[in-house]
């Protein structure tokens, strides 16, 4: 085969890697500047510049008549924009659509599209002219007031920017992406657009902190809430920021129950989308206390409304619905434009000068037109005054010249006159000669040279320069004075509902189950000793009251489960229920993990550097960290522990330090255990594991294992460490699969502490029998097991006026009087205390005694702080 290389050809060998990157360069800046990002000038895209340009060419002005979209389209097309129709249709018609611009460009009549996401009718169906704003774009636009540049086949012109008497671009906004960068501007007020406008013309040098006296923030065309003033003044001053916008709503009453109602949407946020998205939410139960929800929009306005169940709280259901759906939105702020052919990110303060620059230049221009116009007009008109004043010798050299060259000729010899003063002469009607006319051409003579004059200190003085921008922009104001619409909260993180909840003391019930309720103490009237007392809660036969305790609505509840995370929640946010009502599942009102469960509820009134929280694992770790950790929770919980593989966390008691304790914060995230590898000898009766002090007083941390091994230890020798550290060891275990079960704070060696086991046996045994020993030992025995015993299963502090209350593997609940229980020494098994038979008890807990006149009543009397 011929090699097709011939030598000596014009075949030119380049680089394939320098060929693409050139090409793609190319390519990257004419979708920059040629399509996707907005000219900061005029806050127009080529697309949308051209669209208002071919209107306007066409005379489709406000007060002409409607024009079919399609032949707005085909001129766009046809003569400036080389795209596809589709792309031309869909900008003209957002740029009608008033839910998507702040102030439309374009006044569309037809179908435009609607907020629930429906498109637009074809273009052969819907009409449109300019809106009075856009003609404010396009104003002075035939004062050679911009540049003009050659159209795609260079066979006409199209203007390279618009006059833009209004901040279009952060008035309306603008979104694009283009090539390894995007523009997402939020719209404005023009009110407050003007104002600020106004204000930096006056001073110069003015602040962002001035700024935002006038400039409040984005003001959406769906209204909606913004939350938060921080990512608004970041925005501004970076060019780069979050905005939060949520609904706005309100709340109806309807026959005992809530109604939710949705009057503003966040912007482009699709109504439709965003009822199925709740409908969907409510179906899988992510969401509860929803019944319907429906949409009743009409023209008016928008109006969703979302029915709550009877024992749904309002406020609770609708912080669910933000945090779940697009009720609550960001809008990431970009404000990226072209200047100078580059692309740039301004702040607001910069697009404002920006602006304001841009008007300059157009005043000038306009003013350097209006002058030449003026100026060879006035030239005419002194040339007809020669001429009037000199008629005779005029109007008889005219008549004696040949011809109009020889007339135009002598006229300029004779009287100095140019050859557009001669022909302006020669072209005069007779009708011009009277006096009328002469007086008429010598008034707008001089009103002419007045004008001249004006013009001409314009172009000499910045102050009437900016004085006519200042003019301009209040004639704007004033003609289009429209409020904003979205409202602006001062900061996101203040806005609570605590503050209007009032302080009322509350009794809160929790059941095993993990249903939770609060009803008012006032609705317990204090009661003499052998009093019936009054149900506390309805339950299931399967479930009991295993927390019980008196709390104020603002006190907070920590939930910790067993991966070690805490979530933690308002009293108030817990549903109020009548005395004898279930409840609601505690699952509905944290946001716990599939699979995940909670393991100690702990009630606080305060978060106090003098308390910390104490947690217990499997594999026998202990950590104490300061209680004002946890003070600031996410609603996604945070990290309480950091838990070893195939550990788990057990239990979670707050402790108050003792008064001689040294409180030392401290910030390492990742101690470990001090104890190190010092070999502690396991016999019980070995002296070596006993603190040599033994003067130590305070609290005492007690921790029981289910091979029945216990060591009780110092609190203070476990000193407080960061919110996410392991913690340190608390007992070591002698025997292979043991395993911490349990743990309480002893007060002092008077308090008595009750085993039990997995076969029902248990005892109660002074705390005063187990030794003080070192933490990190191997222990002591709690409990001596056996095959009838079984495992340990946990322990708690003998409380005479509870009831002990045994859950078991079959599901079944067991109350025991604690009064009854044996009490015994350390190194025994025990008494029956639960009569299980073929059964095993897997969990224990205190609840309040029962009634024995009436088996569904709590205890004689309810003692109500």
């Amino acid at each position: 085969m011929e090699n097709i290389f011939i030598k000596d050809s014009d075949i030119e060998l380049i680089d394939i890697e320098n060929s693409i990157k050139s090409s793609y360069l190319d390519y990257s800046m004419s979708v920059i500047i040629g399509r996707a990002l907005p000219d900061a000038r005029d806050g127009l895209k080529p697309v949308h510049r051209r669209i208002l340009y071919a209107m306007d060419d066409l005379g489709v002005r406000s007060r002409s008549a409607y024009k079919k979209s399609a032949r707005i389209v085909g001129d766009v097309i046809g003569k400036y924009h080389p795209h596809g129709d589709t792309a031309v249709y869909d900008a003209l018609v957002r740029m009608a659509q008033d839910f998507s611009m702040r102030y439309p460009s374009v006044d569309g009549q037809g179908n435009f599209g609607s907020i629930d996401g429906d498109g637009a009718a074809a273009m052969r169906y819907t009409e449109a002219r300019m809106t009075i704003l856009a003609e404010e774009l396009l104003q002075d636009i035939d004062k050679d007031t911009v540049d003009f540049v050659p159209n795609y086949d260079d066979s006409l012109k199209e203007p390279d920017v618009l006059p833009a008497r209004v901040p279009n671009l952060l008035l309306n906004g603008s979104s694009g992406i283009a090539v390894g960068m995007a523009t997402n501007i939020p719209p404005h007020s023009l009110n407050e657009l003007v104002d600020g406008l106004l204000y930096l013309l006056d001073n110069k040098d003015a602040s962002l902190e001035e700024i935002m006296q006038f400039i409040k923030g984005p003001d959406f065309p769906t209204a909606g809430i913004i939350y938060g003033k921080k990512g608004i003044i970041e925005a501004y001053r970076t060019g780069r920021g979050r905005v939060k916008i949520r609904a706005k709503t309100h709340i109806e009453k309807k026959s005992n129950k809530d109604i939710i109602v949705i009057d503003e949407l966040p912007y482009q946020t699709n109504k439709a989308r965003l009822i199925e998205q709740i409908a969907e939410l409510v179906k899988e139960k992510q969401i509860e206390g929803i019944s319907e929800v429906r949409d009743e929009s009409d023209r008016e306005g928008i109006r969703v409304v979302i029915e709550l169940k009877r024992e749904a709280m309002s406020e609770i259901v609708l912080n669910n619905l933000f945090k779940s759906t697009t009720m609550e939105s960001t809008f990431g702020v970009i404000m990226l434009a072209i200047h100078n052919k580059e692309p740039k990110i301004f702040s607001l303060i910069e697009l404002l000068n920006v602006f304001l620059n841009h008007r300059k230049t157009v005043i000038i221009r306009r003013t350097i037109f209006e002058l030449q116009k003026a100026r060879a007009r006035a030239h005419i008109l002194e040339g007809l005054k020669i001429a009037l004043d000199n008629i005779d010798e005029v109007i008889a050299l005219i008549k004696n010249s040949p011809d109009n060259a020889t007339a135009r000729d002598s006229l300029v010899a004779k009287f100095g006159l140019s050859e557009l003063q001669a022909n302006a002469i020669l072209d005069m009607k007779l009708g011009r000669l009277t006096g009328l006319e002469r007086e008429k051409i010598e008034n707008e003579l001089a009103k002419l040279m007045e004008e001249i004059i004006r013009l001409e200190e314009i172009l000499k003085s910045e102050t009437l320069l900016e004085n006519l921008i200042r003019n301009e922009l209040k004639e704007i104001k004033n003609k289009f004075n429209v409020p904003r619409i979205t409202q602006i909260e001062d900061d996101y993180d203040d806005i609570d509902i605590e503050d209007l909840i009032p302080n009322e003391n509350m009794v809160v019930t929790i059941t095993h189950r993990g249903y939770i309720k609060r009803v008012p103490s006032k609705q317990y009237e204090k009661q003499k000793r052998g009093g019936k007392g009054k149900v506390a809660v309805t339950t299931y036969d399967d479930d009991f009251i295993e927390s019980f305790f008196t709390a104020n609505t603002h006190d907070t509840l920590m939930f910790v489960t067993d991966r070690g995370q805490l979530y933690w929640l308002k009293v108030y946010k817990i549903p109020e229920g009548s005395r004898t009502a279930k409840g609601k599942a505690v699952v509905n009102l944290i946001n716990l993990q599939a699979d995940e469960k909670i393991m100690a509820i702990i009630p606080t009134t305060d978060f106090d550097e003098n308390k910390s929280l104490c947690f217990f694992t499997k594999n026998g770790i202990v950590k104490r960290t300061n209680l004002s950790e946890y003070q600031n929770i996410r609603s996604v919980g945070v990290k309480a522990i950091n838990l070893d593989e195939n550990d788990g966390l057990v239990t979670a008691i707050i402790v108050q330090r003792d008064e001689d304790e040294i409180f030392v914060k401290n910030s390492d995230e990742n101690v470990q255990d001090e104890v190190g590898d010092v070999e502690i000898l396991d016999d019980e009766n070995s002296e070596n594991e006993e603190i040599a002090n033994e003067n130590i007083k305070g609290k005492m941390l007690f921790v029981v294992t289910k091979k029945g091994m216990c060591i009780k230890f110092p609190l203070a020798k476990v000193r407080e460490i960061g919110r996410v550290s392991r913690g340190v060891t608390a007992i070591k275990f002698k025997e292979k699969n043991d395993e911490v079960v349990g743990a309480v704070v002893i007060e002092n060696d008077e308090q008595e502490i009750l085993s039990i086991s997995a076969k029902g046996i248990g005892k109660r045994t002074n705390a005063g029998e187990y030794r003080l020993q070192s933490r990190g030992g191997k222990g002591v025995i709690c409990m001596k097991l056996t095959p009838k015993t079984k495992d340990l299963i946990s322990i708690v502090i003998v409380d005479e006026s509870m009831d002990l209350m045994a859950l078991t593997s079959s599901g079944k609940m067991i109350r025991v009087d604690m009064q009854s229980i044996r009490k015994a020494g350390r190194n025994t098994s025990g008494v029956i205390v639960v009569n299980v038979e073929n059964d095993e008890v897997v969990s224990i807990a205190k609840c309040p005694k029962e009634e024995s006149d009436d088996e569904e009543e709590l205890g004689a009397e309810l003692n109500l702080k």
